[in-house]
């Protein structure tokens, strides 16, 4: 075979204000506003204005891997250089292994419940930091990018927000010179002139929902080159604020339609058995028999099947599950990148769901053709779409109940402790 036991790895690195993509404005967000027309339908336009902000970051990534001649890549990208390898692999299939997304954006199709949520969340919410979302939200719907923000502000006061946010959202970093380094990284790549950031706001909503989300996109990608399928892998953090749900859907989907599939085969296996029995009867009766006819096989060419999705969950991690818990995370993107035999026995692994129907299917052991090459044997336990609910506790507003629980029970302990002593006085006063 000339396909590669491994395509090279590109991380797609990073989401946020689209930093490792600098380069012009005019690229971007103002190339969609010259080239919209009003003629266009509602959905129409969204379409337009999204794909014409995609384009800016996938021709790019098109024309580096021109410029170093890679046949094949297996894309990872994290956030937004998730959502962004997706659209990739739309436009560019035949040069895609793989694709490992990490803790990607713009994954679940909003609803109402969504809504619902995100009210009840605001209204919990002290009344000033109803006011900060509310203000960052039409900031983000202006074009106002979190980068373009701080450029706005004086040095000192900018570099101390870069500061704070390091500090408490990435507890896990306890040494103070990786502490500055990375907060120094941070702050001078927002620093730097602005380019793929103004594109967020032509793709996502201020709520960070996808304007056309990748739970409708994944499942029609397709790659000629591989009989089996893509293979899309999501990982995600314990306490991720991207919702493991949306990567759970998408396997779902993918797997009703890779039933399909197999189902759209065998009738297909059993068309061309039917025509060779007819061809062989045909050369066994005279040509000039016109009651035998054959039928041609190839006027129904089967397509390729649809994607292999799998979905691992981070332990002790939230969305930069990579500086949360490098360990672990190394270990998911090895075993996504198709290198899980190659990894020591005693290093720590990620967690596996999957969603329930091919859960359901694997208790009924069907594992030849359909579970089988989802649920993989080595040293890692697949859990079920039940456990993810447990496993996954989601990002701040969880954190605060986690915090909750803890207090409440170091006020146990204490109560507790309290008793004990209290028990231990009385039978000392008994004594004496």
């Amino acid at each position: 075979s000339s396909r590669p036991d491994f395509a090279p790895v590109l991380i797609r690195a990073r989401g946020g204000n689209g930093g490792d993509a600098k380069s012009t404005k005019s690229n971007s967000n103002n190339s969609y506003k010259k080239t919209e027309t009003s003629q266009l339908k509602p959905d129409d336009q969204t379409e337009h204005k999204v794909s014409t902000n995609e384009s800016f970051f996938v021709e790019s990534l098109e024309s580096w891997r021109q410029q170093h001649n890679l046949p094949k890549l297996t894309l990872a990208g994290h956030s937004m250089g998730g959502y962004l390898s997706v659209a990739y692999a739309e436009k560019y299939p035949q040069h895609v292994e793989r694709l490992i997304l990490l803790s990607p954006v713009g994954v679940p199709q909003k609803s109402e419940e969504d809504d619902l949520k995100i009210q009840q969340r605001m209204d919990s919410m002290p009344v000033y930091v109803r006011m900060m979302v509310k203000t960052a939200r039409y900031l983000f719907d202006k074009g106002i990018t979190p980068g373009s923000f701080l450029r706005s502000l004086p040095n000192s006061k900018s570099k101390a927000m870069v500061d704070s946010y390091v500090l408490n959202r990435l507890p896990a970093i306890d040494c103070d010179n990786e502490r500055t380094v990375l907060s120094e990284y941070l702050y001078q790549n927002s620093m730097m002139p602005g380019s793929g950031e103004y594109a967020l706001e032509g793709i996502l909503t201020s709520g960070a929902f996808a304007r056309v989300p990748l739970v409708r996109r994944i499942p029609q990608l397709v790659n000629s080159d591989n009989g089996d399928g893509m293979e899309v892998h999501f990982i995600y953090g314990e306490n991720d604020w991207m919702d493991y749900k949306g990567g759970l859907e998408v396997q779902r989907q993918c797997w009703k339609k890779r039933l399909e599939w197999k189902e759209m085969k065998e009738q297909k296996l059993q068309v061309t058995k039917q025509v060779k029995k007819q061809k062989l009867l045909a050369d066994e009766c005279s040509h000039d028999d016109a009651s035998i006819k054959t039928t041609d096989s190839n006027n129904d060419i089967l397509p390729p099947p649809p994607p292999k999705v799998f979905v691992h969950g981070v332990r002790n991690a939230g969305h930069l599950l990579m500086l949360d818990n490098y360990k672990e995370f190394n270990a998911a993107v090895i075993i996504a990148g198709g290198g899980e035999g190659k990894l020591p026995s005693g290093m720590p692994r990620p967690v596996e769901f999957v969603c329930s129907e091919m859960m359901a299917e694997s208790d009924r052991s069907i594992t030849s053709d359909s579970v089988g090459s989802y649920i993989r044997t080595f040293d890692r336990h697949v859990m079920s779409e039940k456990d993810a609910a447990n496993f996954f506790r989601g990002g701040h507003g969880n954190r605060r109940e986690q915090k909750e629980v803890i207090d409440k029970m170091d006020h146990s302990s204490e109560k507790q402790g309290d008793m004990v002593r209290a028990e231990e006085k009385k039978i000392e006063e008994q004594l004496a």
